[in-house]
């Protein structure tokens, strides 16, 4: 493994437990990282094995739940609990019925999304909401952009899951993310106004900090993203190992 150090950060070209043996809590990406496109990097089970209970998952992940994405793991021969996944969709709906209990919610997400905001006590709806809330939508057609559209224009709170443009594939080739939705919807609306607590916002691995009772200087960030995982490492003030993959999952 080729690893360069920076500045208390470091670059790595594929998971190694010694990357993060000194550290009591490790936060790690997921796509890029330990998957992609549905497939496991040939380190990642041992890696995880490695960790063991220090790993949390923190992840811009806005399609699954953690219930959900902990058994397509295990499916992989990945074993995360889902009480220490942390999934930017998942989060943002729990953050905001804390918020705004009851709320009228537009949302704008998967099947799955949808079932946990009516567990949630939310009242979806796309007329007059109180909240709309974009989050990596596969069936977001220009019919269902212009809903968006017409919502946040009309007055609603609008949030988004994540800002995350893209997530790498198995050829390194972009696969589009929530923050590719919400790039068309700023062409659209050029004084467009959002909230997210996903990364690089520090509410994630915060969270992960507050539950474990593990400070910021005892963890270390894993992250394929330097916008994203660096920045959030950055904001928490934790060490940061960029993960630059050079191959697909076999």
């Amino acid at each position: 493994m080729a690893s360069v150090l920076t500045v208390n950060n470091q670059i790595a070209s594929q998971l190694s437990p010694d990357l993060v043996a000194q550290d009591r809590l490790v936060l790690c990406d997921l796509d890029g990282c330990l998957v992609s496109e549905g497939r496991a990097y040939t380190d990642s089970a041992s890696f995880l094995q490695s960790c063991g209970e220090r790993l949390w998952l923190v992840s811009n992940n806005s399609s699954h739940c953690a219930a959900d994405l902990g058994a397509r793991l295990a499916a992989l021969g990945l074993t995360v609990p889902a009480k220490r996944i942390l999934l930017a969709g998942e989060q943002t709906l729990a953050h905001l019925a804390r918020l705004h209990p009851g709320a009228r919610l537009a949302l704008f997400a998967s099947p799955a999304m949808e079932q946990e905001a009516r567990r949630l006590g939310f009242a979806l709806t796309g007329d007059r909401p109180d909240l709309v809330l974009l989050c990596r939508d596969t069936q977001l057609s220009l019919d269902r952009l212009n809903a968006v559209a017409a919502l946040v224009q009309g007055g609603a709170a609008f949030w988004v899951s994540n800002t995350d443009t893209a997530h790498p594939g198995h050829a390194g080739q972009p696969i589009a993310e929530t923050g590719a939705l919400l790039a068309a919807l700023r062409a659209m609306l050029t004084e467009l106004k959002f909230e997210s607590i996903g990364k690089p916002h520090p509410h994630l691995a915060a969270l992960a900090l507050s539950r474990t009772g593990v400070s910021a200087t005892e963890a270390v960030f894993v992250g394929d993203n330097p916008d994203t995982d660096g920045a959030i490492a950055r904001a928490i003030g934790t060490r940061f190992v960029l993960l630059r993959r050079t191959g697909a999952p076999e």
